[in-house]
């Protein structure tokens, strides 16, 4: 038998060295499995020693929420819209709670799962991607309720719009995915020689949920400072998720281009960063 027809029976090949833009396609369906042990051992053992469990999906957003109408809402008088507040704020944070989930879970893969790592191989993004998944079920938990709030206040007698740019809605919740994941890929391989990153994503993350269009509508930013919210990726996607789902806010071709090239971009280099950095970091962390 020739060496070439013997290296063909080998069901699976580690090279020592491969390309930063290689995903690993073929590794990462090999070892779907093992992504949903993942995502069900996130699910599980985030929420396993608590009294509510999963009704904290619901308890979160709801009393975050309260505190947004209150304050932004009642006592700063901003501006929502036309939209009833507690409706405007409920969307704007179900959409900010995904990414943000996703970058800031993802920002910590090297530094939380290094005795795993440094044990057994398996295609390192696995456990990155397990994270946007099992958020995807909160996700999905709390567009539940959002849906039910928009019942309510369409039987109340609210204008409530569902517009055509529904059929946008995965590709805006993709564009989420992605963007949080290629953020968190390149903090978390940063993490590995700065830690003191660790300390300053949940700070950062929070500060620039007001850089976004949350709390406000895109059309009550003050001008001068418009052009800045709008380099925000996020917002182009928030907007266009209330424009969606409600019929307020400001969906442009222009604003998803420019969400969905910055995203590839953050994705890419974050892919990159990635690759380069699980190939030594667990001699560095």
């Amino acid at each position: 038998m020739s060496d070439k027809s013997h290296t063909e029976d080998w069901s699976l090949v580690i090279k020592g060295k491969t390309s930063l833009f290689d995903l690993k396609f073929q590794d990462l369906w090999r070892y779907r499995d093992l992504l949903w042990m993942f995502v069900k051992r996130d699910f599980v053992s985030f929420y396993k020693q608590t009294v509510l469990g999963p009704l904290w999906f619901f308890i979160q957003p709801i009393f975050t929420t309260l505190v947004f109408t209150f304050v932004f809402g009642n006592l700063a008088g901003i501006s929502t819209d036309g939209l009833p507040q507690y409706l405007f704020y409920l969307s704007g944070i179900t959409a900010w709670n995904y990414f943000s989930d996703c970058l800031t879970k993802t920002s910590t893969v090297f530094r939380d799962n290094v005795a795993i790592f440094g044990k057994v191989y398996f295609p390192r993004l696995i456990m990155p991607l397990s994270i946007v998944v099992s958020n995807l079920v909160r996700f999905g938990v709390q567009l539940l309720l959002l849906a039910i709030m928009m019942v309510y206040f369409t039987i109340q007698g609210s204008s409530i719009e569902v517009t055509s740019a529904i059929l946008l809605f995965p590709y805006l919740v993709l564009l989420m995915a992605l963007l949080g994941l290629g953020a968190g890929l390149i903090i978390t391989a940063m993490t590995t020689k700065y830690r003191d990153l660790t300390f300053l994503v949940t700070f950062g993350v929070q500060l620039l949920m007001y850089g976004t269009t949350v709390i406000y509508p895109l059309s009550a930013a003050p001008e001068k400072y418009k052009s800045f919210i709008e380099l925000n990726p996020m917002t182009g996607i928030i907007e266009a998720f209330r424009f969606s789902l409600l019929g307020k806010g400001e969906c442009t071709f222009n604003s998803i281009a420019y969400s969905s090239g910055v995203t590839l971009i953050v994705l890419l280099a974050g892919v990159v960063i990635f690759n380069k950095t699980e190939r030594t970091f667990v001699d560095t962390i």
